[in-house]
């Protein structure tokens, strides 16, 4: 009898030794154009159940930042954990391979250590980018990168027209047809990662999964059921339309993204209406996606992995509707750097939050320390796992982004840029908010003689950042 229990008792350590030596997995959420306008941001307009249930079970970064605000750029930032400067990572066609070469990328380190790395929808803006991160082709809805742009009603059919650049096609900027959630490739890509999941469990194999939503991206495509979500007669317009208070003419931009679309008109204003409309169709846009996140966790959980997965969430950037009268991305104000990030990761405190400044260059080695793994050394962010355990410890006094000739610093208080001369490296412009007083950026208080001094801190410190960041050579 004593041999028996004496034999039970070593399974059972053996057992418990080898489940706790399994690698992690890993579930990488990517949402294009995401706001934190989310219930768990504590903005109850927008109806995200879903994620706001992923962030009860972990850790919410209200200070969350993009490194530059163009979906491509952003993305090659993020799985090279490389910075962007003004030689690499600029816009939204930028290549990680033809910008750092030869780098090991997130995936591609997950996959170098005996894990199994999956694509499924827009992860990199160029699906056949990252060579060799991906254990099996990038898998696509549509077979077709531009498979967010997808209209299903015969009258959006009917507007469609070629781009003059021949780069995708116009067509309306909405639609709203009574159809199921699979119409979309939001829906295929659910259901693609659903059948991945249950793959997953049948080998148990270590997976890194990328899954990668491509709305709210224009055009505001969703089904009715979303759609009736909201009540249109509710919208509302924000109240800062209008461009921030002595800002230089450089900060605004003519929103070309949404011009692209043939119901927007090339220049000038829009009717009040269709603005409101627009942001209905945002709304309606994050509930589809946030009702597709929600039924890939589900999965997670039915099929008994979620104990083991490290899940993380994150927008690729923010999002302007209507503020400053801008609309889309490509500029240095905070709304659109300001980005969601939720983790969920075994063995740490659940539904918490924290108010630290991190920066998507961050993620990468953050993944890799709660995985185990060794950090690769071109790495350029800090890991926060030790903010899931201590989440109002002291951190970064400020992050880094930066969008063409603009250089931004995000600090706890204050938001500043500089715009920089090619040649000279001057400064032509710039901008200083306070964040505390001017949450929406409407006063530009960079010239008042009492934010001198002020202004001298940030400049030199963003400098510093410019001269130490360019310096660095990336083989």
């Amino acid at each position: 009898m004593r041999t028996v229990i004496l034999l039970f008792s070593l399974f059972i350590a053996t057992f418990s030794l080898t489940a706790q030596n399994k690698k992690p997995n890993v579930l990488f959420i990517a949402v294009d154009d995401l706001r934190p306008e989310l219930g768990c941001y504590g903005q109850s307009h927008i109806k995200s159940p879903n994620i706001d249930k992923l962030a009860e079970s972990g850790l919410t970064f209200n200070r969350a930042y993009c490194n530059i605000p163009v979906c491509g750029a952003s993305r090659a930032s993020i799985l090279s954990g490389i910075r962007p400067n003004r030689n690499r990572f600029l816009n939204f066609s930028c290549w990680q391979d033809q910008d750092v070469s030869g780098i090991v990328s997130l995936p591609m380190h997950f996959k170098n250590n005996g894990y199994k790395t999956v694509s499924l929808g827009k992860i990199y803006h160029h699906p056949t980018d990252g060579q060799g991160s991906w254990s099996e082709k990038p898998w696509l809805p549509t077979g077709d990168w531009q498979g967010w742009q997808a209209y299903v009603l015969p009258e959006s059919h009917k507007q469609i027209e070629p781009r003059p650049n021949g780069n995708g096609i116009n067509g309306p900027s909405f639609e709203s047809p009574d159809a199921p959630d699979h119409i979309y490739p939001d829906g295929m890509i659910a259901e693609e990662a659903i059948r991945q999941i249950q793959d997953f469990k049948s080998t148990e194999e270590p997976f890194f999964l990328a899954v990668g939503f491509m709305k709210p991206h224009l055009p505001f495509n969703a089904p009715k059921k979303y759609w009736d979500m909201y009540d249109f007669d509710e919208i509302e317009l924000p109240e800062n339309m209008q461009k921030p208070e002595k800002a230089p003419e450089v900060c605004m931009h003519n929103f070309g993204e949404l011009r692209n679309y043939t119901d927007v008109p090339d220049k000038g204003p829009m009717e009040e209406d269709f603005m409101r409309k627009l942001i209905h169709g945002y709304y309606a846009c994050v509930s589809y996606t946030d009702a597709q996140i929600g039924k890939v966790l589900n999965e997670l959980e039915k099929q008994g992995l979620a104990e083991n997965t490290i899940v993380i969430l994150w927008g690729d950037h923010g999002w302007h509707l209507g503020e400053h009268n801008l609309w889309c991305k490509h500029c240095n104000f905070e709304k659109v750097l300001h980005t969601p990030l939720i983790l969920k990761a075994p063995g740490k405190i659940k539904n918490i939050q924290t108010n630290a400044l991190v920066e998507y260059v961050d993620v990468y080695p953050s993944l890799c320390e709660l995985a185990g793994l060794e950090k690769p050394f071109h790495l350029q962010g800090k890991s926060f796992v030790t903010l899931a355990e201590d989440p109002n410890q002291p951190w970064k006094e400020e992050v880094y982004c930066r969008w063409i000739k603009g250089e931004t610093m995000v600090t706890m208080s204050h938001t500043y840029t500089e715009w920089l001369n090619d040649k000279t490296g001057e400064t032509t412009d710039r901008m200083l908010y306070n964040l505390n007083e001017d949450p929406e950026e409407t006063i530009n208080i960079s010239e008042k003689k009492e934010n001198r001094k002020l202004v001298e801190e940030l400049s030199k410190k963003l400098r510093k950042h410019i001269n130490n960041r360019d310096a660095l050579i990336i083989p």
